[in-house]
């Protein structure tokens, strides 16, 4: 028996050593057949072998080990705790440090909420400090949707449904709502692709939908347009999109309902029209300054203004995108933050309009330095995945995600138990806002609102340490109108209402 077993496995061999040097895709294989198998076998494992075996605890990407782990000790509910001190460089150059006080206070207990709702707002609604981000069913697996939305429900903070539609998940466990627009209009488009104003008021008014955000770009693609091929759109997604059933879905990187500044803040007022003067707002990965400031001058033009921006940095994105643009580009969050609150504050506008900050956002400090660089509030996406199970493997755009969370695979989905993953989402937001008002105490102010640049220092050399306040500029209310500095007056001159290009 052992005989046949070997000589079937030497068989074996040998046709795939045949096959390889006749073969002519791989030209490796051909050189060296057999043998250039196991370069094949070793390249897939290296994200494993990196991540697990090769890595240090601070210096893995996207996310690193430490705050990965962070989020999984809370989640869980245990001590999210080191010993023995931080094994940072704290010397080197680009090293950020938030300023304790050496009066701190005593923390808050009971967590501050940000309201959403501008002059023009009749039904305004309180942010919580963390909230999920947007992540679309069909993205997410409806066992991780459920999980999201019910741990937003147990903990009383939003869940950005993502650009995907309105699904039963969304809706089912009853959590707040951030109902997102994107190009595609998925939820209330016609059949040609374009908005459906009656389907967007009827799904609008949903009690659980708090807010509905239209979605310019994000973070990790910024100026492209979508593809879901024919064969993932199953019944269910097609009904929750409203598109046909396995036919492949297209959303264009531009919208069809604006082309200037003044039609985009005009649709934004129409939409909070529409739906029965809910906040409204829009998500952007920001690039051009001067096309900002000419969405600004739009507003002031047409005296109406979003009740919320929220600014994706270019480190964001749960989804895939292409390799050049998630490393090219749109600014960083940080940089995109300061530029619209710099904006808003330069021209009067911002007692009017909140803004949340989304991008690898993970810990308390992420919080409180968000909130330092212009944020009212803060969402996160993959931290969120991390909360229910996700291990960081890539595999998001695959369809074969190990642990269930990004994949549309029911028996790859049924690894989330909703039960246990809901409540680990409830507590890791839970305890992330409480680590971020521990910050703020020990920093000697008792909420957000005693914040201050001033307070963020960073390492620009291995001798030099500078506040942001330093470092950047901040513009005072209506300084733009006023008396623009130089740094910005040749964008505020240049920026146009009436157009985008620069």
């Amino acid at each position: 028996m052992l005989k046949i077993l070997l000589f079937v496995l030497l068989g074996a061999l040998a046709a795939l050593a045949v096959h390889d040097l006749v073969q002519r895709r791989h030209s490796l294989l051909r050189n060296y057949p057999l043998l250039g198998h196991l370069r094949f076998a070793l390249e897939a494992l290296r994200p494993e072998i990196q991540q697990y075996f090769i890595e240090r605890n601070f210096d893995g990407r996207p996310f690193d080990r430490d705050t990965r782990s962070i989020v999984y000790q809370r989640a869980k509910g245990t001590d999210a705790e080191e010993p023995f001190g931080t094994e940072l460089d704290l010397y080197r150059a680009g090293s950020e440090y938030l300023t304790p006080s050496m009066a701190p206070r005593p923390v808050r207990s009971d967590p501050p909420r940000v309201r959403i709702g501008g002059p023009d707002c009749t039904r305004p609604y309180d942010m919580a400090l963390l909230n999920v981000s947007a992540m679309s069913f069909g993205s997410l697996s409806g066992n991780a949707v459920l999980a999201l939305n019910t741990g937003a429900r147990m903990g009383g903070f939003a869940h950005d449904t993502g650009e995907g539609g309105l699904s039963e998940y969304h809706l089912r466990p009853g959590g707040d709502l951030i109902w997102e627009i994107g190009t595609g209009y998925f939820g209330c488009r016609t059949d040609d692709g374009d908005f459906d104003a009656r389907q967007f008021a009827e799904k609008a008014a949903h009690e659980q939908v708090k807010c509905v955000s239209l979605k310019i770009s994000q973070g990790a693609k910024p100026g492209i347009g979508g593809v879901l091929p024919g064969a993932k759109v199953n019944a269910e997604i097609a009904e929750v999109r409203g598109v046909p059933q396995g036919r492949t879905v297209i959303s264009p990187p531009y919208h069809r309902v604006y082309s200037t500044p003044r039609e985009l803040v005009r649709f934004l007022a129409r939409m909070r029209e529409l739906a029965g003067g809910k906040p409204v707002g829009f998500k952007l990965c920001v690039g051009s300054r001067r096309e900002f400031l000419a969405v600004c001058k739009a507003m002031l033009e047409e005296d109406t203004t979003p009740d919320f921006i929220v600014v994706d940095g270019a480190e964001g994105g749960t989804g895939a995108a292409p390799l050049e643009f998630a490393d090219n580009v749109g600014l960083p969050l940080g940089e995109g933050l300061m530029t619209v609150h710099n904006a808003l504050v330069g021209t009067g506008l911002r007692d009017r309009i909140r803004i949340g900050a989304s991008g690898k956002v993970a810990t308390g400090s992420d919080l409180v330095k968000r909130l330092l660089q212009g944020a009212d509030y803060t969402n996160a996406a993959r931290a969120m995945m991390f909360a229910i199970g996700c291990v960081q493997a890539q595999r998001c755009h695959t369809n074969a995600c190990p642990v269930g969370v990004a994949t549309q695979d029911a028996r790859r989905a049924r690894a989330v138990d909703v039960d246990d993953k809901s409540m680990r989402v409830a507590r890791y937001q839970e305890a992330t806002v409480k680590s971020a008002l521990q910050i703020m105490a020990a920093m000697g102010v008792d909420g957000p609102s005693g914040l201050g640049p001033h307070q963020l220092l960073q390492r620009v050399d291995p001798h030099t340490v500078r506040s942001y306040a330093e470092l950047h500029d901040w513009l005072t209310p209506g300084q733009l109108l006023a008396s623009p500095p130089d740094g910005w007056a040749s964008d505020w001159r240049a920026a146009d209402p009436d157009r985008f290009a620069d």
